[in-house]
């Protein structure tokens, strides 16, 4: 895919694709700085779950086997998944041992990252997307662009036209006289999900926490339909990747404070569903867990790269970031959009591409992110590292021959003093706009006028009484 400015530069120039994220990022903003100031110690609850994270990942190998045992003790199935190829394989071969050819799936970003509707498709089985926005995106063809609220580029009327259109060929058409109306357009969605509720066997989920010493999986959401996922399904399974683990049920309650306040700006989630293994009777009654590895073992390897690994997946930076705000999520190429995914996606990755190499620039340093993020990760900090890897491994040739030259130059007095006056002598000469693969920093500003005389040499004239 082609690098991150060339992605965007078509969706800067949608005044629509602008003005949805606008309102919306506008909107979620609003509700989160209203919770978070209701809270008597914010920067102590941020701290406490940024040492909690730190603590897991230090020890990650010990809370996943315990993680393992707790799960396998309660009666579930324990997977490992090395890398994306492994964890569709393993899902396409339970799903096949159950005989079902469709499943309803909770939103799930790791899924998304692995390519697992896809991976389904071509076994022959139907995902069904369940939560509203992953139903839009799924309906129309398109991919996620906020974490959060996947569809955030679209508006009502979009939203309608696409459930007119397309809904029947997936269940339960749309009625035929609806309208861009918020609650008419849920209502549709409900109706036209509840056939896939009570008639699909098979869920497959993800999972906001994992606690290692009970095996529990925990999923926040706004909507009820991971509650009817979670519970109706006689088989569920589950991807998540290795750094959703937490060590116990204590730390859990200070991320259910965290997360509600920095995602949906909501003092708690109206559905937070837990499970434990399985349950004679109650839910369903096959469990499997795919822990998923996915590249995460190679980003925890990195002391500046790793704190990523933290992300509770709120969006809050998302909602900040002047650069998302106005190129929406589409122009990363990935499923993590925004600052988080400008860090992330090239760890899990790699920077051999020449999208994943300029991701690490999508930003402009601001450090609204870091302020906001409720487990205080440094995004800045992660940027500017990953800038140098990017030097490191694909090369800048244009700007290392330019550094190399300015280094020369400025490490000999008389050679700075010749190249000043040269400059100066033939200023007129010196165009606005850089020639070549320099031409990209003159595409927005011109270079700064040249002076007839340097401050050296205007200096030692001065000094001498010249006029």
């Amino acid at each position: 895919m082609p690098a991150f400015p060339e992605r965007s530069a078509a969706a800067v120039q949608d005044a629509q694709l602008r003005h949805n994220l606008r309102h919306a990022t506008r909107t979620i903003r609003g509700k989160r700085a209203a919770v978070i100031d209701e809270l008597p110690d914010w920067p102590g609850a941020r701290e406490a779950a940024k040492e909690i994270k730190d603590r897991t990942l230090r020890h990650l190998d010990r809370y996943l086997v315990q993680l393992e045992e707790a799960v396998t003790a309660a009666g579930g199935t324990v997977h490992w998944a090395a890398d994306a190829a492994e964890a569709n394989r393993i899902v396409v071969g339970l799903v096949e041992a159950t005989g079902e050819r469709s499943v309803v799936k909770v939103k799930s970003m790791a899924t998304q990252e692995i390519g697992l509707n896809e991976a389904l498709e071509s076994a022959g089985i139907t995902a069904y997307e369940t939560d509203l926005a992953e139903l839009i995106v799924q309906l129309g063809e398109d991919t996620p662009s906020h974490i959060l609220v996947p569809a955030i580029h679209r508006n009502r009327a979009e939203i309608r036209e696409i459930f007119q259109r397309a809904m029947a060929d997936w269940g339960r058409p749309a009625p035929g006289d609806l309208t861009d109306d918020p609650r008419a357009l849920a209502e549709a969605a409900r109706l036209h999900l509840r056939e896939r509720f009570m008639s699909t066997r098979v869920a497959v989920s993800g999972a906001n926490f994992m606690v290692a010493e009970t095996g529990t999986l925990v999923v926040l959401e706004s909507e009820g339909n991971g509650r009817m996922c979670l519970t109706l399904p006689e088989t569920l399974i589950s991807v998540v990747g290795i750094e959703k683990t937490i060590p116990t049920w204590e730390d859990l309650s200070v991320f259910l404070e965290l997360l509600p306040r920095s995602s949906t700006g909501e003092r708690m989630n109206p559905y937070t569903t837990t499970w434990t293994g399985v349950t004679p009777g109650d839910g369903p009654q096959t469990f499997h867990l795919v822990l998923l590895d996915n590249g995460r073992t190679d980003v925890l390897a990195d002391q500046v790269g790793r704190q990523a690994l933290r992300c509770i997946r709120c969006s809050a930076c998302l909602n900040v970031c002047p650069v998302y705000q106005r190129t929406g999520g589409h122009a990363y190429g990935s499923v993590y959009p925004g600052p988080i995914g400008a860090i992330l996606t090239p760890q899990l990755r790699g920077m051999q591409s020449e999208l994943d190499a300029s991701l690490p620039y999508a930003s402009t340093l601001c450090g609204a992110c870091y302020e906001v993020c409720p487990v205080a990760i440094d995004i800045p900090e992660v940027l500017v590292h990953l800038r140098a890897r990017a030097v490191q491994e694909s090369g800048h040739r244009a700007e290392r021959l330019a550094m190399r030259a300015a280094r020369w130059v400025l490490e000999r007095p008389v050679r700075l003093t010749r190249a000043q006056n040269a400059a100066g002598r033939f200023r007129r000469l010196i165009p606005k706009r850089l020639p070549g693969p320099l031409g990209g920093w003159t595409d927005t500003r011109d270079l700064p006028p040249v002076p007839r005389e340097s401050f050296r040499a205007w200096w030692r004239r001065t000094e001498k009484g010249d006029s």
